[in-house]
């Protein structure tokens, strides 16, 4: 096996800076893919006096870029830049396994040009079970100042680089506090994906075959199609603005879970969440899972969220 200084890349900053935009639609478009329903006037309609976008969109900008066309997903795996001299992993062994987003501005109805996500590789760990690459983007407006900071990580399934245990970080992220075991949650938001959800999300920028192509889902060792993570991801984040932030999506300034069971599209979804305190800047810091109501299992767990709350947060 051939000796690999793991730690060498952590810090390594992409020379490519990715050009992204949005406009209206896209972000009505979003809010659909994500479960925004018909009374969510402040997510779908642009004319309701308290529309605002969801915080959460940027995270589909690594897919989307600027460009109103589709996408090939496989296209866009194959072309990401790696650092000199960095093992090669297998794209069809990728499991997408945490994201979460620091708002830091407000973001704009409409982009406008020159925006853009700066990234760089923030931590890799290696285990017996793989390899996790965890990635850092901002995104910048035209004069360079940052809207949104995105940390995702990406789990190489089974992948061998050393073959010891290894890990640096240059990244930290809040850390969900466990969930109060001694009393029920402070909210529970429950909600209905559709069959057609996948579908609709794709729209926003991730055409993976696997969210869209039955024989894809079954070659990837599910029964079918599954609905993209991402998607789950703002399903949780609208539960956690509507029950915590009184449907106000500025409320809403961190957001982070681990992506830990697949949906099927036309599952029901039950967010659990639990106030653990205050968080930064007059926030409320919250703990929270999502769960299958079909299967019963944890679909996003170590969910943590700073917002601020609603004048009458819902139940």
């Amino acid at each position: 096996m051939v000796q690999v200084d793991l730690g060498q890349f952590v810090g390594y900053e992409y020379k490519y800076e990715k050009p992204v935009s949005w406009n209206q639609r896209d972000l009505i478009l979003y809010a659909a893919g994500v479960g925004a329903k018909q009374n969510d006037l402040s997510l779908i309609y642009e004319l309701d006096k308290s529309w605002a976008p969801l915080p959460t969109y940027p995270v589909v900008l690594p897919f989307k870029g600027n460009s109103q066309e589709l996408n090939s997903y496989i296209d866009l795996k194959n072309q990401t830049e790696q650092p000199s001299g960095f093992p090669a992993l297998d794209i069809q062994r990728i499991v997408h396994g945490s994201q979460s987003i620091e708002i830091l501005k407000d973001l704009p109805e409409v982009s406008g040009d020159g925006w853009k996500l700066k990234s760089k590789i923030s931590a890799i760990h290696e285990n017996k079970s793989g390899v996790i690459l965890e990635r850092e983007s901002l995104l910048l407006d035209s004069t360079g100042v940052p809207y949104a900071r995105l940390l995702s990580a990406e789990f190489y399934v089974g992948a061998v680089v050393t073959g010891t245990k290894f890990s640096k970080s240059i990244s930290n992220a809040p850390q969900a506090k466990p969930s109060p075991a001694n009393r029920k949650p402070d909210w529970v938001v429950q909600d209905q994906t559709t069959p057609e959800q996948a579908i609709v999300y794709r729209l926003s920028g991730d055409y993976n075959p696997l969210h869209i192509d039955p024989e894809v889902g079954v070659q990837s060792g599910f029964k079918g199609v599954i609905l993209h993570g991402l998607s789950m991801f703002g399903f949780a984040a609208r539960a956690v603005i509507k029950a915590v932030g009184n449907d106000d999506p500025r409320s809403l300034t961190y957001f982070g879970v681990r992506f830990t069971s697949p949906v099927i599209p036309g599952h029901a979804l039950q967010t659990q969440i639990w106030d653990v305190g205050p968080g930064p800047n007059g926030t409320t810091e919250v703990s929270f899972i999502t769960k299958n109501l079909y299967t019963n299992k944890i679909v996003l767990g170590n969910g943590v969220a700073f917002i601020r709350k609603g004048l009458k947060s819902k139940l």
